[in-house]
């Protein structure tokens, strides 16, 4: 009774899915694709495979296979799909045509598209690259010629041996190389660091971790790869092995001379079958599904650079900036009214060191209020290299009214292409600033003429009425005190005048004012900071960090922007009577602030140490240098 009930209940619901339901076929889109290993092995059998998403495809034509020798195909499969959502049925359905394949010679094949017609309409697939690796020298020529699955060929074209037991797995089996794209060049050039992974095509490489190396004298970006590895074929050393980058860094010396990538230690994880070490039957079967992971340290060499020093030719209106660069400038309005904010905005594009370049020096009237600007980066890392652009947004208000001259902003960079320095310019802008409401004060008066003061005879009369006189000698008016206070404004504004004068005398001295404000402008940068920390923007904590303590030691120094380095800071502190203690602090506190952003660990609790060190040695340094 119980099964009569569920058959009822299924043919009810497959009438309501019929009267009720829709069938699209997704056959709107037709698509016409060819796959195929990009790397094989001369010899060996691999499969190339057209798929187009239609259930009824015609005339399906095969382009000509130069060079190779078709063994199988092409087989026809079909595939088909259904779901159902929102009332909503629609159908999928594809076929795939198969051709088992195998290159005699080596080298680099070439397949045109193939080509199928779905209705009225002729669709071309995309052609293929494959390229034909020579075997193993150290295989048997048999084994080489033997004919392989199409499994182990769908894989790459790899021939799948017996498995290796751990003693068998040696060093030339899985490794790991590091690679760099070049060894010499200059100072903040970027140079891009390389991971790649070797492994036989008979080892099963499950996972692979590290740690990043310490490159302290490096400013470090990751470059970002897909999450699923997908092995390619690559024939190195005499021998055929399963490849893969497992990561990528792009990197940027920050000091001139023989620099070192140290040597970086990788933990691989292979997962091995258990075989049965005897003929018993059921130890087989006990086995055959068992697999264990075997773990091998894969250790890559330490790598020299030579980083050659910028040459000399830079001027007060070079940031940093080593790459190839081209900049623009955009003004809100040049039409305003006083007391109305205007923005600037600068554009540097290109490729380079875009992230470390620093905010150049817009030249504005001396009567504007000038607010910090504002620095957003927009850059990629494409190809090895950190390209986008940088907008540098200045927000100033004119007070007064007037026609002021905005000169050009100068920004030099080295190119490294021509290995000198360049020097580009944005546009100059005149600004017309008008009077605004209420931006003047304005006085008036009324006079009264002699005409209208009439003496009216007898109308009002005083009279004296009783009351005690005082000398003239005890009267306030005209007295010592008298005189004192109506000095004292005299006296008060002639000091103000004095104070004012020697204020402006002290803002007029650059380096003196970058010296007071230098604790200051490093507390706030700090305050920015630890809101950042709080809301766990890590990235943005310590850019700021960065900012606060290289900020506060290229004020508080005297040191210019242009000559701003780790080296050049020690000098001066030495020459402080700063201790050597303390020097080491800030050596550290430096180093530290450009490598843990990339470090693993618990970010949380780094981001509260960075904090209070940077903090403390900053506190630390303004009680010894006044």
């Amino acid at each position: 009774m119980k099964i009569f009930e569920k058959i009822t209940k299924l043919l009810f619901t497959v009438v309501i899915l019929v009267t009720t339901g829709t069938y699209v076929y997704a056959d709107d889109e037709v698509t016409f694709t060819a796959q195929a290993p990009q790397a094989v092995v001369r010899g060996e059998r691999f499969r190339i495979t057209y798929r187009v998403n239609s259930a009824n495809p015609k005339q399906f034509r095969a382009p000509d296979m130069k060079g190779l020798s078709v063994l199988a195909g092409p087989s026809t499969s079909t595939s088909q799909g259904m779901t159902y959502v929102n009332g909503q049925m629609t159908t999928t359905a594809s076929v795939s045509y198969t051709f088992i394949v195998v290159a005699e010679e080596e080298g680099d094949y070439t397949i045109e598209g193939a080509t199928v017609t779905v209705g009225d309409k002729n669709y071309t697939s995309n052609g293929l690259t494959i390229k034909a690796l020579p075997p193993d020298s150290s295989q048997p020529q048999s084994r080489q010629q033997s004919g392989q699955s199409s499994s182990s060929s769908q894989s790459g074209g790899s021939s799948q041996s017996g498995q290796q037991t751990p003693d068998e797995i040696s060093s030339d089996d899985l490794f790991m190389l590091a690679t760099v794209d070049k060894t010499s060049l200059y100072e903040q050039e970027a140079v891009l660091l390389t991971f790649k992974v070797y492994c036989s095509p008979s080892l099963n490489l499950t996972s692979l971790s590290n740690r990043m190396p310490d490159l302290k004298n490096f400013h470090v970006q990751e470059v970002e790869l897909p999450r699923n590895k997908e092995f390619q074929l690559e024939h190195y050393n005499g021998r055929n092995y399963k490849t893969v980058i497992w990561s990528q860094y792009v990197l940027f010396p920050q000091q001139s001379g023989e620099l070192e990538i140290p040597s970086t230690t990788f933990e691989g994880v292979i997962s091995q079958p258990v075989r049965s070490s005897t003929n018993d039957i059921f130890d087989f079967f006990y086995n055959s599904n068992r697999y264990i992971d075997i773990k091998r340290d894969l250790t890559t060499r330490r790598i020299a650079i030579n980083v050659k020093p910028l040459p000399s030719g830079k001027s007060k209106n070079f940031y940093g900036g080593v790459g190839e660069f081209t900049i623009s400038s955009t003004i809100s309005a040049t039409d305003i009214t006083a007391n109305d904010a205007v923005t600037i905005n600068v554009v540097l594009s290109g490729t380079g060191n875009l992230k470390l370049v620093m905010t150049p020096n817009l030249t504005l009237p001396q009567d504007f209020d000038i607010y910090d600007p504002k620095v957003d980066n927009k850059y990629t890392i494409k190809n090895g290299r950190q390209t986008g652009n940088k907008v540098f947004e200045y927000l100033f208000i004119p007070r007064h009214a007037g026609e002021y001259n905005i000169p050009p902003l100068e920004f030099q960079y080295f190119d490294i292409k021509s290995g000198s320095y360049k020097t580009l310019l944005t546009d100059g802008y005149t600004l017309n600033v008008a009077k605004g409401q209420g931006g003047e004060s304005h006085v008036s008066m009324s006079y009264v003429s002699k005409e209208d003061l009439k003496f009216v005879g007898q109308d009002v009369r005083f009279r004296t009425t009783g009351g005690k006189l005082s000398n003239v000698n005890d009267m306030f008016f005209g007295s010592a005190v008298f005189w004192i206070l109506l000095s004292l404004p005299a006296v008060l504004l002639f000091v103000l005048v004095i104070i004012l004068r020697k204020r402006i005398s002290d803002n007029a001295n650059i380096t003196r004012v970058r010296i007071k404000k230098a604790s200051s402008v490093a507390a706030k940068r700090l305050k920015v900071a630890r809101k950042l920390m709080n809301d766990g923007n890590k990235d943005k904590f310590y850019d700021e960090i960065l900012r606060a303590v290289y900020g506060y030691l290229s004020d508080k120094l005297v040191i210019p922007v242009a000559n701003l380095s780790k080296q050049s800071i020690i000098e001066e502190l030495g020459k402080k009577s700063v201790s050597d203690e303390l020097i080491e602090r800030v050596k550290r506190l430096l180093d530290d602030c450009e490598f843990v952003r990339y470090a693993p660990g618990d970010d949380t609790g780094r981001m509260d140490r960075m904090y209070e060190e940077a903090a403390n040695t900053i506190g630390e340094l303004e009680n010894i240098i006044k």
